[in-house]
């Protein structure tokens, strides 16, 4: 465990912003599926969330491309975060029965071709939100 000092204070601050952040997030999918509940496309919850987001002037990008670089060659591979917040949280959405492994393992993917230093995986096809819901930090420098 690291001792707080004005060294890491600033880290601090981030950590502190960032976690206030994913509450944000995670109560505005809370919000959309209490109004929608499980079971539709993702593509619905998707619309819904960017609606709510806007609402409590969360700022986002959607369906952002993420090239892959690969021997010094940037390539388009397709590959799209669904939500992009505040430059700082990747956020991959699921309407899937349950969250599996690979789902996981594609967010780690994202967050590290991302440099970006946490994720939120939430699948709305569920019938408590926080039973879908997954937080990981990626362990970047």
């Amino acid at each position: 465990m690291r001792d707080f000092t004005a060294e890491n204070a600033e880290g601090a601050e981030k950590t502190q912003s960032d976690e206030a952040l994913t509450h944000r997030i995670i109560g505005a999918a809370i919000e959309v599926h209490k109004v929608l509940g499980p079971g539709l496309l993702e593509s619905a919850y998707e619309y819904c969330l960017a609606a709510e987001l806007n609402h409590l002037g969360i700022k986002y990008v959607r369906q952002m491309p993420l090239p892959i670089t690969y021997r010094d060659s940037e390539l388009d591979c397709a590959y799209r975060i669904d939500f992009l917040i505040e430059n700082r949280v990747v956020l991959e959405l699921k309407s899937v029965k349950s969250l599996d492994a690979i789902d996981r393992a594609q967010l780690i993917s994202y967050l590290k071709l991302s440099n970006k230093p946490i994720g939120l995986l939430i699948n709305f096809n569920v019938t408590k939100l926080i039973d879908g819901i997954k937080r990981i930090v990626n362990e970047y420098e």
